[in-house]
């Protein structure tokens, strides 16, 4: 079977990988042509887009490269006109793929949306275009099974691929055991920054995480950095800073860490399952940040998938104008230090893990998915 992924960010393209992953066992025949990165790639898709040049965050960042985005919904049609897959799979990334999916279905293509948009947030609207043009939407987060239900819509919440991602053999792997050999680092406790994977992201947010390095001195800090940013964006922002880098080493980094700093997004899920105490952080342009307030009204509390999920604040959450040198260096100090905030977030981890079900997420939603593709529809309901 022909399968067309589109993925617009570095999360989409694991849990899509994850998910071609399951999908060739099922159907060794299967051909991919990918909006993704380069774990899609290595699963045997065909990269049309990379997501280094799609992830355009914040209102403001959108209007502003419109005209490219524009352009690349129009490739995008015609690239799966020529290809004529059999099926199409969304992976989140909405504003793009709802737009690919009301055209798709007019053209007759099936269409699956696996880690649905949240528009429980905001945009609850949304949820009657994806009922109207999506063949099938598999959630991965326990209650946007039932706000799909009170909308009419029978969604199929397969459970969170980041409990598969992260194996239980990871804590004992090389990478993780030799990570300071590796990196260069002394036997000081290391402190994490997870700066995100977007442009945007990091240079308005890992200044402010770098103004507390010198407040813990017996603590060395490691940056996460990727490779698809180029050296220079860290390095000038870096410059001045006693701070080493990892590349792409994320697992290893936040499972050698006594504390994270995290930018606001998956990574914060990442962190929690790896079980590393964690202050989230998150900052935009004042534009944007004002729009999606005015948004999102009253309809979210909590902005990391951690708070969300729990429905409680977990993990502590600095957001724009709270994203200070003072409030980051007394949350840190907490997680070092304070016994009781430790124990706190230990215990909700725990909870958090019994909320997002077992493993086995990719599995269930590739058997749906090729189910599908090969008739059509599918009756296959893979809880987890």
């Amino acid at each position: 079977m022909k399968y067309y992924v589109i993925a617009g960010e570095a999360s989409g393209d694991l849990h899509a990988s994850n998910l071609m992953r399951e999908i060739n066992r099922l159907d060794p025949a299967a051909e991919y042509r990918c909006w993704g990165g380069d774990l899609m790639e290595a699963q045997g898709g065909t990269i049309v887009k990379h997501y280094r040049d799609l992830a355009f965050m914040g209102f403001w960042e959108v209007a502003t490269h419109l005209r490219i985005i524009l352009k690349n919904i129009s490739f995008c049609k015609q690239d799966i006109l020529d290809y004529q897959p059999d099926i199409i799979i969304m992976v989140d990334y909405p504003g793009f793929n709802l737009r690919i999916a009301e055209w798709a279905k007019q053209q007759g293509f099936k269409i699956i949306y696996y880690i649905s948009p949240q528009i429980w947030a905001w945009k609850t609207g949304r949820v009657h275009k994806i009922k109207r043009t999506c063949d099938h939407v598999m959630p991965i987060l326990p209650f946007e099974k039932e706000f799909y239900a009170r909308y009419g819509y029978t969604a199929n919440y397969v459970g969170h691929p980041l409990l598969d991602a992260i194996g239980p053999d990871l804590r004992d792997s090389d990478p993780v055991r030799n990570f300071r050999a590796i990196n260069g680092l002394d036997e000081r406790p290391i402190i994490a920054i997870l700066p995100g994977s977007r442009k945007q992201e990091i240079t308005k947010i890992l200044p402010v995480m770098l103004e507390i390095v010198d407040d813990f001195p017996e603590y060395q800090f490691v940056v996460s950095t990727v490779k698809w940013l180029p050296e220079k964006l860290y390095a000038d922002i870096l410059r001045g800073h006693n701070v080493k880098c990892a590349l792409s080493q994320t697992y290893p980094l936040v499972l050698n860490a006594e504390a994270a700093v995290v930018t606001s997004g998956t990574a914060t899920l990442e962190t929690a399952i790896l079980g590393t105490r964690q202050v989230v952080c998150y900052k935009t342009s004042g534009l944007s940040y004002q729009i999606a307030k005015a948004v999102a009204k009253d309809t979210i509390q909590y902005i990391s998938l951690v708070n969300l999920v729990l429905d409680k604040p977990a993990v502590t959450e600095l957001i724009q104008h709270d994203l200070t040198h003072q409030k980051l260096r007394a949350e840190v100090e907490k997680l070092l230090h304070d016994e009781a905030t430790r124990q706190r977030i230990s215990d909700d981890y725990r909870e958090l893990l019994v909320r997002l079900g077992g493993r086995g997420a990719s599995a269930r939603a590739a058997e749906i998915v090729v189910d599908c593709a090969k008739n059509g529809t599918t009756n296959i309901i893979k809880e987890a």
